[in-house]
């Protein structure tokens, strides 16, 4: 599975992709030059329990490490990942 990064100005999304469709999506929105709120996480039917939401968070998690970055999960599927893992509290904002 392929996950994108499309970042703008204000907003963002990371896209899950697989055999060309389009598996997940996870849209961000900037709050400040260094955190972004993660508000929405969305799985295509097709693709329920293949841990696409778990990997798009990922992803996100590595772009706010790797740019100092921190994160406020406000969608519910993000908050839930962020409360049962403690490896990931160090770009929790």
């Amino acid at each position: 599975m392929q996950i994108i990064q499309e970042n703008e100005e204000r907003r963002g999304f990371f896209k899950a992709i697989e055999d060309g469709k389009e598996a997940g999506l996870m849209t961000y929105t900037w709050a400040g030059p260094t955190k972004f709120i993660i508000d929405h996480t969305e799985v295509n039917e097709n693709f329920k329990g293949k841990g696409v939401g778990q990997q798009m968070l990922m992803k996100a998690v590595e772009y706010a490490r790797t740019n100092h970055l921190k994160i406020m999960p406000l969608c519910p599927f993000a908050k839930s990942v962020f409360d049962k893992n403690t490896e990931i509290a160090d770009v929790l904002f």
